[in-house]
């Protein structure tokens, strides 16, 4: 397999980035919802005060997308909370790991970040494992979290403090 490279996203890269929201694999672990427009993605994709878009690029591909959001509040401006999906055709193939990787050495070294949240299906065991290896915890769980495919699906919050 040829080099992980982890970049900043580019206008160049939404459609991309539509494409692997629009997996059936992928959105069933996210709460985004069927058939994402492009439009929609270039809205959210703009730059915003505290959002970082980064992209996972194999041989110029966009195989994997993480948004991190540090917010902007005073009193949790260390904290900061993060989406990631990998297209389906890529996943366990390390994908996913480069780009936390890369995450939370930007988080640690360069956007004074003490606390990384996410939110996660309790049932999409993979992720869970992955997010555990780079040291996030479970600190609860909300019950009937999202709505998928027509059942209410529990969720577990985790966070990774420095």
């Amino acid at each position: 397999m040829s080099e992980i490279v982890i970049r900043h996203a580019e206008p160049k890269d939404y459609d991309a980035i539509r494409q692997i929201h629009a997996q059936p694999e992928v959105y069933h672990n996210t709460l985004q919802v069927p058939h994402p427009s492009l439009e929609m993605w270039q809205a959210r994709l703009t730059e915003q005060a505290g959002v970082k878009q980064l992209v996972a690029c194999i041989d110029d591909i966009v195989v994997g997308h993480l948004s991190i959001q540090v917010t902007q509040r005073p009193r949790r401006s260390h904290v900061a909370d993060f989406g990631i999906c990998v297209d389906a055709r890529w996943h366990n193939r390390g994908i996913a790991s480069a780009l936390i990787h890369t995450m939370i050495d930007m988080c640690d070294n360069w956007l004074r970040v003490d606390r990384i949240e996410l939110t996660v299906f309790v049932d999409n065991e993979p992720a869970v494992a992955v997010y555990k290896k780079y040291g996030f915890e479970i600190e609860g769980t909300g019950k009937k979290y999202g709505l998928r495919n027509g059942e209410y699906v529990d969720a577990y919050f985790m966070a990774r403090v420095k």
